[in-house]
């Protein structure tokens, strides 16, 4: 079970799945989360696999993201036949990693992002190094968190998943202790000496205690200090209203944060916030990946999200032309199609949906 762009295999009691395209920055593929998925079936119900930890190739990062250009060369081509077997392939390894009855370990260092989140922040035992960068950046490209992020993002406290959607902020390995997505830190010097470790674990209890001992006390979080003023100002379901708070603060960093709000795919924002707010009330993780998958094969079919790529991945010019290009062009009515339901064609992850 082993490709060019992903390592599979057991060493010791322990399953292991390395992705292994660093020049890419190890952005999944289509083939590689199905080799991920098809792995984790079958250890699921593998005697000899205690648990499964999931890495990254090269010095720079776990994982950037999805292979975005292949998306953006589908959604050019007006092609959804790729995006809908990508996002569907891809949502259901995000639900099997929740679900995993054993130990799921991602190691999350350097770079973590998009994709990559949702390879990670589901797990049981998530594990992050101080030099991670987190981010679900995907508003900047006229798209929404996805892979479980509205899920993740809506349940983190103080309104700091909004913060973090809306914003596309850059996480700390202790920002993402701090909205939970992650459980504990580690010493990214220590990693080939815990892996060796983990694979020298004999049973269930073995594991946690050795990963246990692999913990180190995180430097505070940058986010934690700014708390008080992201909970008052990002309650609310309006966007501008939002805006508006940030703008009045007296706070320079909330200032800023609403200057780098209003650089984002105004679409993208309203979408957003729509998607955070409902996830907070849906039953759980499936019903949320559900309704990301409406709103994500929508957006493949919308011009903001050829647009954003284009500006920031092909020709890198950082001026995207947003259409809408302001908030006050996207009225709720506008919203409301990108909700509805896909028919024959849902993803069907939540027994409860319709």
């Amino acid at each position: 079970m082993t490709s060019p762009d992903l390592l599979v295999r057991i060493t010791g009691s322990i399953g292991r799945i390395t992705l292994n395209r660093p020049r890419a920055l190890n952005a999944l593929t289509i083939d590689m989360v199905s080799e991920i998925n098809a792995a984790l079936a079958q250890w699921a119900d593998d005697p000899a696999v205690l648990a499964v930890i999931v890495d990254g190739a090269g010095e720079r990062g776990l994982c950037a993201g999805g292979d975005i250009r292949s998306l953006y060369d589908a959604a050019k081509s007006h092609d959804l036949n790729l995006p809908k077997r990508f996002f569907a392939i891809e949502y259901r390894m995000n639900a099997r990693i929740a679900s995993f009855p054993k130990p799921y370990i991602p190691i999350m260092d350097g770079i973590v992002m998009g994709g990559g989140i949702g390879l990670s922040a589901h797990g049981s035992h998530r594990l992050v190094t101080a030099r991670a960068t987190l981010a679900m950046p995907e508003v900047g490209i006229g798209f929404i968190p996805d892979v479980g992020g509205t899920y993740l993002l809506a349940r983190a406290p103080n309104q700091l998943g909004t913060h973090a959607a809306l914003t596309a902020a850059r996480l700390t390995g202790a920002d993402a202790l701090l909205l939970n997505l992650a459980d504990a830190m580690i010493d990214a010097a220590s990693i080939p000496a815990l892996i060796a470790d983990l694979e020298a674990a004999t049973s269930h209890d073995d594991i946690i205690a050795r990963i246990t001992r692999a913990k180190i006390m995180p430097p505070p979080s940058a986010l934690g200090a700014a708390q008080t003023w992201i909970a008052r100002c990002y309650q609310g379901n309006r966007v501008e209203d939002i805006l508006s708070n940030l703008e009045t603060s007296a706070e320079p960093a909330a200032q800023a944060a609403a200057a780098t709000i209003r650089s984002q795919s105004p679409s993208a924002l309203k979408l957003t916030l729509r998607a955070l707010r409902r996830a907070a009330t849906l039953s759980g993780l499936p019903a949320c990946l559900d309704q990301e998958y409406r709103l994500a094969l929508r957006c493949m079919a919308s011009h903001d999200f050829a647009e954003g790529v284009r500006a920031a991945v092909i020709d890198k010019d950082r001026a995207p032309r947003w259409q809408p290009a302001t908030l006050n062009q996207v009225p709720d009515a506008m919203l409301d199609p990108y909700f509805a339901s896909l028919g024959h064609d849902e993803l069907g992850l939540d027994p409860a949906t319709p």
